[in-house]
């Protein structure tokens, strides 16, 4: 059982990593927040027995001297709380290309390093600085973690956005980090890591994501095809839920019948049709990439959905007598259960056709048995 620390862990990486080795077999996770830092025997009993420790927690946003200040006490805290209970993990730094700037920030991150690097000398521990360039991802704080986070807030609630400083970005999905922490932890690599991001201007972005709100706002789904576009466009959709949903579809009515539009792409995709017996619950599984849509064409159905780790569950009451939609969240686990008298016949969709050894589907119950 490899046991693996991650400060920080309600943090945008952190919070990826968590989900990353959610139900991961042979993994234990362990997290700390700013309550385990408060605490030395909380933070001792944190660091005792780990393998991998992921130095995730830091602050990079506030008033110069208390993110040198903090960003520093953090890593004599973990250095301190080691040494205490002799325990020697593999230590994974998160650090930054702002290391490379003579900012208070970029400093705090390279004395941060060395102090840790020159522990692990001491000890005989194992050190990887990994230098990442600017992460994004579903979930990030925005105003704070990336401009990323901060459009997709903006565009989301139908305000617009502006560009203070266009600069060049080079963008990362937190998934991508949290793999490459894992390969690191399990292969071992010491030294410094560097990843590279995808190089975008701050306009750029913004115009990428602009573009895909528009086509979204019009029942349309974005081009898919190339893997940023994908996780922009997922990160995008996680600050439209929940009240952007369910999405009514216009019906088209003659005396021949009805007709409605399920789904309207630009790239391909998978679609299929189910019919479920009442009482019984599809689902109760989530996806960390794919677009799935569900959409009831007949009868009455419950569609529960949860984002991991949290215990709320959210409901949404549709029928196929007023067909509406729900484009399923990445990272929440969904079920949609039959709570008529007769058949429920729902459609589904997904932007991509379906792969058994590489299905992006993982069982999680959205409501406890």
């Amino acid at each position: 059982m490899m046991k693996i620390g991650i400060t920080g862990i309600t943090g945008l990486i952190g919070w990826h990593l968590r989900a990353y080795l959610q139900g991961r077999p042979g993994v234990e996770v362990r997290g700390a927040t700013r309550e385990t830092f408060a605490d030395a025997d909380a933070l001792a009993e944190f660091v005792s027995g780990l393998d991998t420790l992921v130095h995730l927690a830091g602050m990079n946003r506030g008033e110069d001297a208390e993110i040198e200040a903090i960003n520093l006490q953090l890593v004599e805290a973990l250095i301190e709380a080691c040494e205490r209970t002799a325990s020697l993990p593999r230590i994974v730094f998160s650090s930054s290309t702002h290391v490379e700037r003579d900012t208070v920030y970029g400093r705090s991150k390279r004395e941060g390093a060395t102090r840790l690097r020159r522990w692990s000398k001491k000890y005989g521990a194992r050190f990887t600085n990994l230098i990442l360039p600017h992460v994004f991802g579903e979930f990030g704080k925005p105003f704070y973690n990336s401009a990323v986070s901060t459009f997709c807030h903006q565009l989301a609630r139908g305000e617009t956005p502006s560009i203070i400083v266009d600069g060049q970005l080079g963008l990362i999905h937190a998934q991508q980090v949290t793999a490459r922490i894992l390969q690191i932890a399990t292969n071992g690599e010491d030294g410094e890591v560097r990843m590279e991001g995808e190089p975008l201007t701050v306009s750029e972005l913004l115009v990428r994501l602009g573009r895909m709100a528009d086509l979204y706002n019009a029942q349309l789904i974005p081009d898919l095809r190339h893997p940023l576009d994908l996780q922009l466009f997922n990160t995008y959709r996680s600050y439209l839920f929940p009240h952007f949903y369910p999405v009514s579809v216009k019906l088209h009515s003659d005396d021949r019948g009805q007709l409605f539009e399920a789904v309207r792409s630009l790239n391909s995709g998978q679609m299929f049709l189910s019919t479920t017996h009442p009482d019984i619950t599809r689902g109760n599984h989530y996806h960390t990439r794919k677009v799935e849509r569900f959409l009831v064409a007949e009868g009455d159905g419950l569609i529960r959905i949860r984002k991991l780790f949290s215990s709320e569950a959210l409901e949404f009451r549709v029928s196929g007598a007023h067909p509406q939609y729900i484009d399923m969240p990445t990272f929440y686990t969904h079920s949609i259960t039959n709570v008529g008298n007769s058949d429920l016949l729902t459609l589904f969709w997904t932007h991509e056709i379906f792969d058994p050894n590489d299905s992006d589907t993982y069982p999680e119950l959205v409501v406890a048995a």
